[in-house]
Parts: C-alpha cells; structure tokens; sequence
C-alpha cells in the first residue's frame, strides 16, 4: 500500500535542467565563418577567390622569408649564400637596427635613454588614456614632458626644472589676476596690460609692414608675375602701415574692457609673464643652480636626432599640441567676436589649403630670413611648430563638425542651468562634441603620424631618410629595397593600428546612447 502511494506521488525538480549547447554550427567559429564568409552565394564565391589569391600570395612569399639570409657583412655576401635561390636579405636589419631606431650619430651609450624616454611615455599616457586609473598619476603625466627632454636632449638637469618652476608660476598668476585681486585692482592690471600689448602690437605690425616693403624690393619689377608681386606686397605693406595704430588702440582698449571677468585679460598676462620669464630668468636661473649643483646628461644636438626616434618625437609631441590647440580653433571660429573669429578663419582656411611640404620648406629655409641674423632656432622646434600648425587646422574642423552636431538644446540646458560660457563649453559641450569626433581626430593623428616621414624631404634623417640616405648609399646596401622599407612599414603599423584600436574601444566605453 505504501508503495502503491509512493509511486503515485509527481516529481518536482528543485533545481533547472542545465542548458544543452548549441548545435556545432551555430556556435563559434563554424557559425562566424557561416554567417561571414559562406552566408550566399556570391559571398562564397568571393571568399575563395580571396582564399586562391592569399594562397598564391603566401607561396610566392614563404621560400623569399624562410631563405631569409640573417648573419652577412654586404649585400653581396648575401647574395653569394643565397647561391641564385629567392631569399631575404635581413642581415641590413641586423646591421643597421639601431641607425634605423636611433639613428647614426646619436651616441651609442645614450641608447637607453631613449628606450627609457618611450616606455615612460607609457606609463605618462596611461592616466591621460584610461579613466579607471588613479587621477594622481596625472601629476607624472604633467611631469614627463619636462623629464622627456632631459633624457632625450640631455644636457643639464637644472634646465626643464627651472621652465617647469616658470610654467607653474604662470598659472599661479592667471589665477591671481582671474580670481584672487579684487575688480578694482584687475582694472589697474588691465589698464597697463592693454597699454603694453597695444603698444607692442602697433610695433610687431610697423615692423611687419618693413618687412613687406623690403620684400617688394627684392621681389623687383622685371616681368609681369615680378610687377604684379611688387603691387600686392606694397599694397599689403600700405595696409599694414594703415592697420597698426588702429588694431594696436582696438587690442588695448579689448583687454581692458575685459577687466570685470578676467578672462581676456588673465591669458594675456599669464602669456606676456611666460615670455618674458623665457627670455630674461630662464637662462640665468638654471645656469646658476647648474653652477652651485650640477647634474648633467650628455648633449645631444637635434641634428643628431634620427630613425624611428625622430618619427615618434614629432607624432607625440605634434599630436599632443595639435589637439588643444585645434580645440582653441574650433571655439574661436564659432565666436562672436568678429576679430577673433576672423584670425581663426583666416589661420584654418590657409593651412588647409598648403601641402604640408610647402610648410616644411617654409620651416626650414624662408623662416631663417625673417629672424634676427643672430638667432638660432632649432630646426626640430620649427618642424614641430609647423606640423602642428598643420594638424590643429584640420583637427579645429574636426571638433567644429562635432560641435555642430550637437543640439541647441544643449546650450539652452547650458544657460538654464546659470553657468558661464567657459563652464557650460568645459562641462557640457565640448565632451559631447569630443565624443562624437572621435573618429576625424584619430584619422588625422594617424595622417600626422604617417606625414612625419616628408621630413626626410629637407634633410631630416629619420626612419625613410636614414634609409634613402646612409643605407642605401653605403657600398655595403646599396641595393636593398624590399627589407628594410617593410621594416619601417611594419613599425608604422603597429604604431597606427594600435592607435585605431584604441579609439574604437575609446568610442565603445564612452557609447551611453542605450541607457
């Protein structure tokens, strides 16, 4: 009886039956190739005419590797050990690996201070790239810079120290006339820094107006295009001579109308502090701490830079200074201030408009004739100021796409809200416009980074000049193409296609459209 019961007593399961998996092809891999490569017909077709090319590929290429010849002394006794069969000739690599990182006159025992520049440049960048690390770090990235130059230029210590202590000193004055003096006092400041830049603007304009005239001269008036060069540069000239008291008046009376705000007037004398703290304290100052304790790295001159090291200054340092300064562009093109907004215009449409070879050139012969004779700019400092002047062009109309992509709503919430002008563009919309231009400023930093070899066009020995230079010249390689072009080739693209990585996984964490 009791069993008859027992048996007539329903199952209840207490706990879920585990899932079964899926079918073998709707999962993984067999699904992927499915869905990608075999989903129809022309798909399919598609995909094994790649597969045959990619095979053909392969089998050509395989014995010119897997002969690859890695221990020679020249291209011919290379050439001997290959004995005719297809090979490489990866023994240039081998030789002349460090002229291709570094360089041939960088000094040898100076090698680590490079390597140890760029693996620094990881740890600086990491805050500045990833939000989930500790925001302290930002101060090593604040750092760097400074440490950066000592270990790449070398030379004394004492020196980016003291042009760090004079960077910090120049903010500590932008907040003092922007927040600590009182309005009255802010107007005296305003009054005498209006006074100085006017007057300083009338000069730079009146000098800049002599300079047209000396260029009309020279220029002459033998030929139609020599005549009609002569009119345009004396008709600028007579503009120039025209505009330079009015504009200098114009500028002064700007700044001290800004005295109630602060804001003009604070960038302006934070700027002329800065100057003048590099022109008069920044040599005595260093020179004497260098004096009382020295510590000092070999000098290295920037003639001396080369390789892949000269193509990766210029991409970090160009990138990092393009950006805020194409930022500043966007902003002041979108303006309402009819002469700010036009010297952006003026600035974006011109640079847009010359090759950045042009600029190069521009860079490394014609700026020489509009400097003192006495002065001597480094050449790696003009290229950089010109590479990013050409990057912040296009990268201000990058940022203004995404800034007018941005509904008017946004504002209105800005001015609902009761903030100012800089807090709403710092807080509201220049994230929201940053985000949507993600993808135009890592094209352009990728183009910039790639435009960092048209430097080798002006004598510049980095990794494509050392390569069409002392390589290929020397007796030893002077033909070998294939192998150290697809060395440079292959370090570009783990440089680049990191970058796009990292953009899209950027995009991925910051796409808040679904909650």
């Amino acid at each position: 009886m009791s069993d008859t019961h027992a048996q007539s007593v329903a199952f209840v399961r207490e706990t879920e039956i585990p899932p079964s998996p899926p079918p073998v092809a709707q999962a993984g891999a067999v699904k992927w190739v499915r869905e990608n490569l075999f989903s129809g017909v022309f798909n399919t077709v598609l995909t094994l005419i790649a597969l045959y090319v990619v095979a053909r590929l392969a089998i050509a290429v395989f014995p010119w590797f897997y002969n690859g010849v890695w221990e020679a002394e020249s291209i011919r006794d290379c050439r001997d050990q290959l004995d005719g069969a297809t090979g490489a000739c990866f023994a240039v690599l081998v030789d002349r690996w460090d002229h291709l990182l570094f360089g041939f006159k960088y000094p040898q025992d100076g090698y680590w201070r490079i390597l140890l520049a760029f693996v620094l440049l990881m740890a600086a960048a990491a805050p500045a790239l990833f939000q989930k690390l500790p925001r302290k770090m930002l101060l090593f990235t604040a750092l760097y810079p400074f440490l950066a130059y000592w270990l790449i230029w070398g030379g004394s210590l004492w020196m980016p120290v003291t042009l760090l202590a004079l960077v910090i000193a120049t903010g500590l004055v932008f907040q003092l006339v922007a927040r600590q003096i009182s309005v009255d006092m802010r107007k005296i400041v305003s009054g005498v820094i209006g006074v100085i830049c006017g007057v300083g603007l009338t000069y730079l304009l009146f000098i800049g107006a002599q300079e047209l005239v000396f260029i009309a001269g020279s220029v002459g008036t033998e030929g139609i295009v020599s005549s009609v060069a002569y009119g345009l540069f004396w008709l600028m000239a007579i503009f120039t001579f025209a505009l330079c008291v009015p504009m200098g008046i114009f500028v002064g009376y700007a700044i001290f109308n800004s005295y109630e705000d602060g804001g003009l007037v604070s960038v302006v004398t934070a700027l002329l502090f800065i100057y003048v703290a590099l022109t008069y304290l920044l040599g005595p100052i260093w020179m004497a701490l260098n004096g009382v304790f020295p510590i000092e790295l070999q000098e290295v001159a920037s003639r001396d830079m080369g390789g892949f090291m000269l193509n990766m200054i210029l991409g970090t340092v160009c990138v990092s200074l393009s950006i805020p300064l194409g930022i500043l562009l966007a902003l002041g093109r979108q303006s309402s201030m009819p002469l700010i907004k036009g010297v952006c215009v003026v600035f974006i449409e011109f640079i847009r408009g010359v090759p950045l070879i042009t600029l190069l050139f521009v860079a490394n012969v014609m700026l020489a004739y509009f400097l003192p004779p006495e002065s001597n700019f480094d050449l790696i400092l003009r290229v950089i100021i010109m590479i990013t002047m050409f990057s912040a062009a296009y990268i201000a109309e990058v940022i203004r796409g995404g800034l007018a992509a941005l509904p008017k709503g946004q504002y209105e919430a800005a001015d609902s809200l009761g903030l100012d002008y800089t807090q709403a563009t710092r807080l509201i919309i220049l994230p929201q416009a940053l985000k949507i231009s993600i993808p135009g400023i890592v094209n352009v930093a990728v183009g910039l980074f790639k435009d960092t070899t048209l430097v080798s066009i002006i004598s510049m020995f980095d990794l494509v000049g050392m390569i069409r230079g002392p390589i290929q010249n020397s007796t030893e390689w002077i033909s070998v193409y294939w192998e150290v072009y697809g060395f440079g080739a292959l370090l570009f693209f783990v440089v680049c296609y990191s970058i796009s990585q990292y953009s899209q996984w950027l995009e991925r964490q910051l796409n808040t459209s679904h909650r």
